[in-house]
């Protein structure tokens, strides 16, 4: 089933021209806003597993009042609000823009947003990615943005591009190029920013040939450090195929519909530390899928490609949240269930070098095992990616601006402290919907947190705007930090004990074992 085709919509709101045709968006609180907007054909049929192809063009006005339908991916996170208020159908890849006014003389910045969701799950529409408080907020035009997840964006099979969630945020990056300026943006102030799976995808793309020139400015909110090798992938992608009884092809996997191969990826994340023994580091991950190094999407990590200066002229703002493992560990029962046998498994799992254990235990002497599991997933899987990004843009002659979110969640009792996703609530300033449920849960909004997200969409898109966040550029001797808490303040690095332990710790392709 595919969406409705376009149809004449009564002048109720503004009309924009698009290469492909004319939309309708709506006038709201001061925005224009259009929703729904094709930025390539939906990959569906003979297009399934391909690389994204131009939206066909239209006649008439098309209406875009509405979210285009979610990318097929897992149920897990579907019971919170706003996460099934969306259409069906198969026109997964558009996008949404939120403008001051859709004005071709106006040339604002651009911000182009790229969720995250271990790069299984996310929606453009999903109602924490509302974006008309940053709009307001930076008098700047704002877009969002559908992109393939799970086994149809990221599993390696024969027949079929490697990273093709990735293509598809290449080809809407390439829609802003051609199209924001009818919308009353500058397509040369374009800024990409991202959480997580999104950050990461923007590592990737500072590192791919395609997206080069495609952006100006990139905001990475929590790295993770994990990328597959061509070889891990395809191991991977088998053990997936198998578990829907077809072999990895993309001519197999075509004959089940979308919607129920998710059940495939869904399956294997539930038992993916059966196969530690062959995917080390990947295998207790909760995500079967991460960007792939295959040579000619993305031909390397972001980490020695930013380092030879693949990415200099783009300006960068990167950060991490201080407790970020927290949220997984008390969603999976707590710090309680911890005991001195998993820490030791983490310590030795994730740990730096081949003594990671001893390391960790001798630099946090006085911590217990639930502190060392989880500031050990904490380092490994999100900060040192993160600053390690930003030394190497330094090292590669380019310029980048650190932060470090430290002020607590108040859900949970404050279990949760700086947790991973915090950033996402106080950066949209939607508190009640999608994370922001959990973060906040029963506390309403303390005025602290209503003033922290200002100070983030301030900083934000007034580095969206002139490449200057509001604190000095970092560097490797001073290493300047914006420290995001009730009274923000910029320090050298506060992670420094755990910086010493990854000194000189690369963050290579996972590779398969055996």
């Amino acid at each position: 089933m595919t969406t409705a085709e376009p149809r004449e919509s009564a002048p109720q709101g503004p009309v924009v021209r698009t290469a492909a045709g004319a939309v309708r968006g709506c006038r709201a609180d001061g925005l224009d806003v259009f929703r729904g907007i094709p930025f390539a054909e939906p990959p569906v049929g003979a297009a399934r597993f391909g690389a994204p192809r131009p939206a066909r063009a239209w006649d008439g006005v098309r209406e875009a009042y509405v979210f285009g339908p979610p990318p097929p991916q897992e149920a897990i996170f579907q019971g919170m609000r706003g996460a099934l208020d969306a259409p069906t159908g198969d026109d997964w890849l558009t996008l949404n823009v939120w403008t001051p006014e859709a004005d071709p003389e106006s040339r604002r910045p651009v911000m182009v947003w790229i969720y995250g969701g271990a790069y299984k799950l996310g929606h453009a529409g999903s109602p924490g990615y509302d974006a008309q408080h940053l709009a307001r907020a930076g008098d700047l035009v704002v877009v969002t943005f559908n992109y393939r997840v799970g086994i149809e964006g990221f599993a390696r099979i024969d027949g079929a591009p490697a990273n093709r969630g990735l293509l598809d945020q290449v080809a809407a990056l390439e829609w802003v190029r051609e199209n924001i300026t009818a919308f009353g943006g500058d397509p040369g102030q374009i800024t990409v920013f991202g959480e997580s799976a999104g950050a990461g995808s923007i590592a990737a793309l500072l590192a791919m040939p395609s997206a080069h020139g495609l952006f100006r400015r990139a905001i990475t909110q929590s790295v993770p450090g994990t990328f597959f090798s061509d070889e891990l992938a395809r191991d991977i992608a088998t053990e997936i195929a198998s578990g829907a009884g077809l072999p990895p092809t993309a001519a197999a996997l075509s004959t089940v519909d979308p919607r129920r191969l998710t059940s495939a990826g869904e399956a294997l994340s539930a038992r993916m530390r059966q196969y530690e023994d062959r995917w080390g580091r990947a295998a207790p991950a909760v995500t079967p899928f991460s960007p792939v190094v295959d040579g000619e999407v993305l031909p390397c990590t972001p980490w020695p490609a930013l380092q030879a200066g693949a990415a200099s002229e783009v300006e960068l703002l990167v950060g991490h949240n201080r407790d970020e493992w927290r949220l997984f560990l008390v969603m999976a029962g707590g710090p309680e269930r911890i005991d001195e046998e998993r820490a030791a498994w983490a310590l030795r799992t994730f740990g730096p070098g081949p003594d990671g254990e001893r390391a960790y235990r001798t630099a946090f002497p006085d911590a217990g095992p639930s502190e060392l599991y989880e500031r050990v997933q904490t380092d490994w899987l999100f900060n040192r990616p993160s600053l390690n990004l930003a030394e190497a843009q330094v090292a590669g002659g380019g310029r980048a601006h650190v932060y470090e979110l430290t002020w607590p969640a108040p859900g949970y009792g404050g279990l949760l402290g700086a947790c991973h996703g915090l950033d996402i609530p106080l950066l949209f300033g939607t508190y009640e919907a999608d994370l922001g449920q959990l973060l906040f849960a029963g506390t309403g909004v303390p005025a602290e947190a209503e003033a922290l997200g200002a100070l983030f969409r301030t900083s934000w898109t007034a580095f969206a705007r002139t490449g200057d966040p509001g604190w000095p550029a970092y560097d490797t001797v001073s290493r300047p930090t914006q420290v995001l808490d009730v009274e923000p303040a910029v320090r050298p690095y506060p992670e420094e004990v755990s910086r010493r332990l990854w000194e000189g710790q690369e963050f290579p392709a996972l590779p398969l074992l055996k």
